[in-house]
């Protein structure tokens, strides 16, 4: 499955560019291979897009603060209830590496029902390698049971043993 904003530059006309893909792994791997092209609905809040987005302008010997600062931005607009950027290494050529990041919103890193995407870039620049991770928080998700059968079993079982070492 290949995740894309623009998935029509991938199919390409009448599905060429995917044929030729394919026959390439084909040819790489000797198995049979399908592959399936998914478009993401909001790029700008896709963490995996906004981490290669802010490595992309890093290369290009962009200014860090304002990469980071408009792809908070345009992630906050399109939807997102909380971002953050974090960016390690010789940022801008200096001589001692240092991480600076930027954060707008919210991002509860220790909820476990909170909806967070992460994605990860390097930034191969002429000083060295820059990371990028991003973080984006799209929301919580209450659709999932509160308690499930095993943990009910469990539950139940470590019950009946402490009434069984309480009789003896």
């Amino acid at each position: 499955v290949i995740t894309t904003s623009r998935p029509g530059v991938i199919i390409g006309s009448k599905g060429a560019n995917v044929e030729k893909l394919g026959e390439r792994l084909q040819k790489l791997t000797d198995k049979k291979i399908q592959i399936k092209i998914k478009e993401v609905k909001k790029p700008e809040a896709d963490a995996q897009l906004i981490a290669m987005n802010v490595a992309r302008q890093l290369v290009a010997r962009g200014s860090f603060r304002r990469a980071m600062k408009i792809a908070v931005s345009k992630a906050m607009q399109s939807g997102a209830q909380g971002v953050k950027i974090r960016l390690s290494g010789r940022i801008g050529g200096a001589e001692i590496a240092r991480s600076e990041w930027m954060k707008e919103g919210r991002i509860p890193l220790h909820t476990l029902r909170s909806d967070i995407d992460y994605g990860f870039a390097t930034a191969d620049t002429s000083f060295g390698a820059v990371g990028v991770k991003v973080w984006v928080f799209n929301g919580e998700i209450y659709d999932r049971p509160v308690k499930d059968e095993a943990g009910d079993l469990v539950r139940r079982s470590s019950r009946n043993e402490g009434l069984e070492a309480r009789s003896l």
